[in-house]
């Protein structure tokens, strides 16, 4: 299998993040929450 065949099988990953109460993919997400998600700092506690 070639470096092109093994991009062309690939599935696309669903991310899941909670908005408003509710966990749900990014993709169903309105515009202006799926632009907030991307500004979004996740950060490690200790």
């Amino acid at each position: 299998m070639t470096k092109k065949e093994k991009q062309v099988t690939r599935q696309r990953c669903e991310v899941y993040s909670r908005v408003v109460g509710y966990i749900r993919p990014i993709t169903q997400w309105n515009p202006g929450k799926q632009s907030e998600y991307e500004d979004r700092v996740t950060f490690q506690s200790k």
